[in-house]
């Protein structure tokens, strides 16, 4: 082995005795693992990525995939990955790329949290014979209610309401860029939440023509490099979400390789061909909350305030005062976004490292809400390593009116969470430009996957929802009493505003 290389992380194996050398293989990889040697197929461990495509592909399972136990002397600070990491920063000079959300090892809060149920004299709810409403409005409401009576004796609503978005679940997509991910993908997320009646975001990447049909249930995003803004952009969209910081990369903007920029994203947001689009880390016209509700306003102006804005932060530490401005800014909604939200590119350093788990930065947005009195005049929208139903039950028990999901929708469209999307190959046709990939995956098909998935997990919320005796999930926000800390520590459970297990 030369000196600073890295030793081989997966093992390919090929069974002789299953294998036709049909070549599917070969054509399937998109990483270079697999190829001819005479008449024989080879694997070259050290290209694979676990992305899985050639087991899945291959007609006589004849494939198979091992994480090799690393062969380093062990050590206590000086971990494997410690050490690799150094290796290809020597090798190359360069910061070192990644793909999803935070890969360290660290405990899930959410995992650690458990939901109540009721019994006896606090009878459960049977969603199957009760009605259940999961509806969710996001947007700003009113502090009261106004009414007038006419001369015919009719009672009318005086006060003006703020547009807000209509939901029948709380579960939305998140901001995927056109870019970050294939239209292919896109379009398969946008004919999901057409059919499940429920929202997405169009990303920082503006909106590609194809998704104009799909309009009415996309948020379109203003980020630091205003990709693709223009007033068209802005009057497709459902809602308009300003992008402040992502949880992958709190303090700097969106970077998406120059591999990935073909000419209909180089068209669509408006950069040149093959360069790298690079989003400044501040919005250069936001530098206090007043500079913000500029913006705010300017953005309502320009769609008529026919539009609830929304503002997306990623959770730091002071996350909590800055939605506390964030609400007196005139926006409708905040998104905190935790440190395991998906990303297609950041800087590892960044994403392992930055920012602050979204179980405690929801608790604490909502917590800071209330005690300001302003938690009915702005939504709570939380992002950032959402992986099932119970998740989203805790988070809105947490503080949240509705979720995002990013990586679970992509794991419902194929992904294989190998973390290499901003290398542009996926194998799965989903965060890649090439042609060639990018036909492998059927919007239609992987819509239907895709609005399963959120029926599934709405079904779900119902019945978590039931068995707490709740049957509104206007009842469930917020309500800290139906959740229980397990394996936490005081702190932990004061920030959260939980009780501990058994008490």
């Amino acid at each position: 082995m030369a000196l600073g290389s890295v030793p081989l992380k997966y093992k390919v194996t090929i069974d002789r005795d299953r294998c036709m050398e049909c070549g599917r293989c070969i054509e399937n990889c998109s990483y270079g693992t697999f190829r001819w040697e005479g008449d024989q197929i080879t694997a070259v461990s050290r290209n694979c990525t676990a992305c899985h495509r050639c087991i899945a592909m291959c007609p006589r399972d004849a494939i198979s995939l091992e994480e090799r136990p690393v062969d380093y002397r062990s050590h206590p600070v000086w971990t494997a990955e410690a050490r690799e990491a150094i290796f290809n920063q020597a090798r190359t000079g360069k910061i070192i790329l990644a793909g999803m959300g935070n890969a360290q090892p660290l405990p899930s809060i959410f995992d650690r949290l458990l939901l109540d149920a009721c019994q006896v004299t606090n009878p459960s709810i049977d969603p199957l014979r009760e009605p259940m409403e999961l509806r969710t409005y996001l947007g700003k409401k009113p502090r009261k209610l106004e009414f007038s009576r006419t001369e015919a004796g009719d009672v009318e609503l005086e006060t003006k309401l703020a547009p807000n978005l209509m939901l029948e679940t709380p579960i939305m997509i998140g901001h995927m860029s056109y870019g970050a991910i294939s239209l292919n993908a896109q379009l398969a997320l946008a004919r999901a939440v057409h059919k499940t009646e429920t929202f997405m975001g169009t990303g920082e990447g503006g909106m590609h023509p194809d998704l104009y049909p799909y309009q009415d249930r996309l948020i379109v995003q203003v980020a630091s490099g205003r990709f693709g803004v223009g007033i068209d952009y802005l009057e497709r969209g459902a809602a308009v979400e300003i992008k402040i910081g992502q949880g992958a990369k709190p303090g700097i903007g969106g970077h998406l390789p120059g591999e990935k920029v073909c000419a209909d994203v180089s068209c669509t947001r408006m950069i040149p061909l093959g360069s790298d689009a690079i989003s400044p880390a501040p919005h250069h016209d936001i530098y206090s909350i007043e500079d913000l509700a500029q913006l705010v306003r300017s953005l309502k102006e320009a769609t008529e305030w026919k539009k609830p804005v929304f503002v997306k932060i990623a959770a730091v530490h002071n996350a909590a005062a800055i939605a506390a401005g964030i609400a007196r800014s005139g926006a409708d909604a905040v998104v905190v976004d935790g440190f395991r939200g998906g990303t297609g590119a950041a800087p590892k350093v960044f994403r392992d490292h930055v920012g602050i788990p979204i179980e405690a930065a929801v608790s604490a947005v909502d917590a800071k809400l209330r005690d300001q009195g302003v938690r009915n005049e702005i939504s709570v929208i939380a992002s950032g390593g959402i992986r099932n139903a119970a998740d989203v039950t805790k988070a809105i028990a947490l503080g949240a009116d509705a979720i995002y999901i990013g990586t679970a929708a992509l794991v419902a469209m194929g992904c294989r969470v190998c973390g290499n999307c901003y290398r542009g190959l996926c194998p799965w046709g989903i965060a890649t430009q090439r042609p060639d990939l990018v036909a492998r995956l059927d919007p239609e098909k992987e819509a239907v996957h895709v609005a399963n998935l959120i029926e599934a997990w709405t079904m779900e919320v119902s019945e978590l929802m039931g068995a707490a005796g709740i049957n509104a999930i206007e009842s469930l926000r917020g309500n800290r009493d139906r959740l229980r800390g397990y394996m936490l520590d005081e702190g932990m459970l004061e920030v959260l505003d939980v009780m501990q297990a058994g008490a």
